[in-house]
């Protein structure tokens, strides 16, 4: 995908779900903590300003990105009545293979994680080359994958409800 020539977050062309019905988690891997409170205060706001209430969001820190899959396993197994949870990390790419190992033990995580519980479970994780990547998607000039993630739990929310 040719990202470097738009914003990600640009739903225009898109139905985005009123939330107001919804009960969102969302978890945040306070490691890379400059990239992942921005990513966080995008989905946030995102939920809100699509009518998500406040007292309908559990905001839950864990210490890395590697924890996200278990700590939305734990938020499911503890409140039942959610309809999805957004896990928000970033991994940015090093001189060892500590990359690769994180960023597919989350994404596999993740996935079964929504497979169990029959919920969305989404995938707000940026796995960049460098800090300037993760900057330009947690609120640069490639928009807010936190906006993203938010979107895409309101989507899948309504979807999972409505089938």
């Amino acid at each position: 995908m040719a990202s470097h020539l738009k914003n990600l977050s640009d739903f225009s062309h898109t139905t985005i779900p009123n939330g107001s019905a919804y009960k969102v988690a969302i978890i945040v891997a306070e490691w890379n903590a400059k990239i992942t409170d921005a990513l966080y205060q995008g989905a946030y706001h995102t939920l809100i300003k699509h009518g998500v209430k406040e007292n309908q969001i559990i905001s839950m820190p864990v210490p890395g990105t590697f924890e996200l899959s278990g700590a939305a396993a734990i938020m499911l197994n503890k409140h039942a009545d959610l309809d999805a949870v957004i896990c928000l990390g970033c991994v940015i790419q090093g001189d060892t293979k500590h990359f690769d190992f994180i960023c597919d033990a989350v994404a596999n995580g993740i996935t079964n994680v929504s497979i169990k519980y029959s919920k969305p479970v989404i995938f707000g994780v940026l796995t960049t080359n460098d800090e300037q990547q993760a900057i330009d998607r947690a609120g640069g000039k490639h928009g807010n994958k936190g906006d993203e993630a938010a979107i895409t739990a309101l989507k899948m929310a309504h979807f999972s409800t409505t089938i």
